[in-house]
């Protein structure tokens, strides 16, 4: 039995991304008071890879006499057979859901490696997200406001607010266009919003932080500095929110928030429609 405060290794496997692994590992271990030790293995789609993978979870079991957290994807039966014969605790993360699936269908599934799609089959759509990461990245952080009309949304707010992080974020997982503008010391002293945002209010969203933690994330950064400084950042919040609430727009406060869990926020309630890929 593992107690709180241990540790305990965690391998997230795939015969392709392991992204899927990764995602549904993290939301249940979430759960559970204890450090993980995480490593990720995708592709494991041979035999010698497989073998590999086989000799880091023995060493694992040997180092620490406690079996380590596999949550796995792998189509092939006899990959997936030696997979379950090492000394681990190996969680499927698919097979009770397509389980349901077929039985509830009366559909039998039909396996397939879980690789991410190909340019060729889908190329619109990979070029469009490409697309959207580059724009998001020519307009990070104030870098340019050309061509706005093609943003789909404009995030505003104090520097290290999660502004570039959120726009990446949503790019690389939903193709938006994403731009995002850090309001400054001299945007705060005329508390004004910039000509080129003004044809652009429906578009308009804004982040905001608590000054303790924002004075924490710059003290990391910038230590000692007035940039730093709790004056400074009560002063920079308090002003930011006050524009927000006057020009009305809409704002989240993402101190305690999660990449993922700000760009979920976000299109609930902007609307802005999911693009998967």
């Amino acid at each position: 039995m593992i107690m709180e405060n241990q540790s305990r290794d965690v391998f997230y496997v795939s015969d392709g991304t392991a992204i899927t692994c990764e995602t549904l590992g993290h939301v249940v271990l979430g759960q559970f008071a204890f450090r993980r030790i995480e490593k990720t293995f995708p592709f494991i789609e041979t035999d010698a890879k497989l073998t590999e993978l086989l000799k880091h979870i023995q060493h694992s079991y040997d180092k620490n006499q406690v079996k380590p957290l596999v949550f796995f994807s792998m189509v092939i039966p006899a990959m997936r057979e030696r997979l379950l014969e090492a000394p681990a605790h190996c969680y499927d993360v698919l097979e009770s859901i397509v389980q349901r699936v077929s039985e509830d269908t009366e559909i039998e599934p039909k396996p397939k490696m879980q690789r991410s799609r190909s340019v060729s089959k889908d190329s619109d759509t990979y070029f469009d997200r490409i697309s959207a990461i580059e724009y998001t990245l020519a307009h990070d952080d104030g870098i340019s406001l050309k061509d706005l009309d093609d943003a789909d949304i404009i995030l505003l707010g104090v520097s290290r607010s999660g502004k570039t992080p959120t726009s990446l974020y949503m790019a690389m997982q939903f193709g938006l266009r994403v731009v995002n503008y850090p309001f400054i010391a001299e945007d705060l002293k005329t508390m004004r919003l910039l000509p080129q945002f003004e044809f652009q209010r429906h578009k308009l969203f804004g982040l905001t932080i608590d000054a303790e933690r924002l004075t924490e994330i710059r003290e990391n950064r910038l230590s000692g500095s007035e940039y730093a400084s709790s004056k400074q950042c009560e002063q920079e919040v308090a002003t930011i929110e006050a524009l927000f609430r006057r020009e009305a727009i809409p704002y989240i406060n993402t101190s305690s928030l999660s990449v993922e869990e700000i760009t979920t926020r976000i299109l609930e309630k902007t609307g802005l429609k999911r693009r998967l890929f």
